[in-house]
């Protein structure tokens, strides 16, 4: 899922007018500023946008929240403490939706959170947007370029197959006027979205393998990637060779490293170092 948040996040705030427009069905807003979402409490709670906009001489906010999946907490749960937080540190109502990617999320979301016990009533409701619900060639016509990258996701036109309906959404998104760079990018996104439902051979088959690999998009994830494998690699040496009673402890340090070469510089130790003590001290030096 984490992927898919970070493409939709940078989707937003490249385009956030589209996004409120999409989410409010109106055109006559201003958008004032992207909030960054990291919401101080004890844990983390990061929703996925808050567009600050001016609706009709009022400011409001247009908050997103996309799910692969259904959701565990259950979505209203999750949703109520998202616009409860947000109303409490910004002070401005709020406009909610969650939006589901796969087809087969979201089908029996509410779209409120309820709470009714001794006479006492909370009632929190958001908007529920299945993609796989929407009109994918309406998107394409209106040609809002936030939201090109998401209509491979969505309802096709009747008579159209899934291979063909996903070259439309290709042309379109190569049919948006952006530099080389910032296109590359930008088709990496649609590729990667198209992920949930297409097969990764036949996204190929359509987009360019070297547009993929040109894209800092792709190139982020393949970084990441390698990152994860070479925490998990180290850790597995480590669990083999000293059977660490502070697992956990260890996972965490190790988990902040990341830089590629120095996992595997840690992983070289780890395999060649005597005792766990001495690894401790190879550590220490990274912090």
């Amino acid at each position: 899922m984490a992927e898919f948040d970070t493409i939709a996040k940078h989707l937003i705030h490249t385009y956030p007018a589209d996004f409120a427009r999409f989410a409010l069905q109106h055109d006559d807003l201003e958008v004032l500023d992207v909030i960054d979402t990291e919401q101080p409490t004890v844990e983390a709670h990061r929703t996925d946008s808050l567009i600050r906009v001016r609706i009709a001489g009022d400011e409001a906010l247009v908050h997103h929240e996309f799910q692969t999946t259904d959701s565990t907490p259950p979505m209203p749960r999750r949703m109520a403490g998202y616009i409860g937080r947000g109303i409490e540190q910004h002070g401005l109502p709020i406009y909610s939706s969650v939006i589901y990617l796969r087809p087969e999320a979201g089908r029996t979301d509410p779209g409120h959170y309820i709470q009714e016990r001794h006479g006492f009533r909370v009632l929190v409701q958001y908007q529920v947007i299945r993609l796989s619900a929407l009109d994918g060639q309406r998107i394409l016509d209106e040609g809002h370029s936030g939201l090109i990258p998401f209509a491979p996701l969505m309802q096709r036109p009747a008579g159209v197959a899934a291979e063909t309906w996903l070259s439309q959404c290709v042309d379109r998104a190569q049919a948006v006027p952006m530099d080389e760079p910032r296109k590359a990018n930008y088709l990496a996104d649609l590729a990667i979205l198209s992920g949930l439902v297409y097969k990764s051979e036949t996204i190929m088959t359509i987009i360019a393998e070297e547009t993929m690999y040109e894209s800092s998009v792709v190139q982020y994830f393949t970084e990441k990637a390698l990152e994860q494998e070479g925490r998990e690699s180290l850790l597995e040496v480590l669990a083999l060779r000293f059977q660490p009673e502070d697992m956990d402890q260890l996972a965490s340090r190790i988990g902040a490293i990341g830089d590629v070469q120095r996992l595997k510089q840690l992983r070289r130790a780890a395999i060649q170092t005597s005792t766990l003590e001495a690894f401790r001290h190879l550590l220490d030096a990274d912090e």
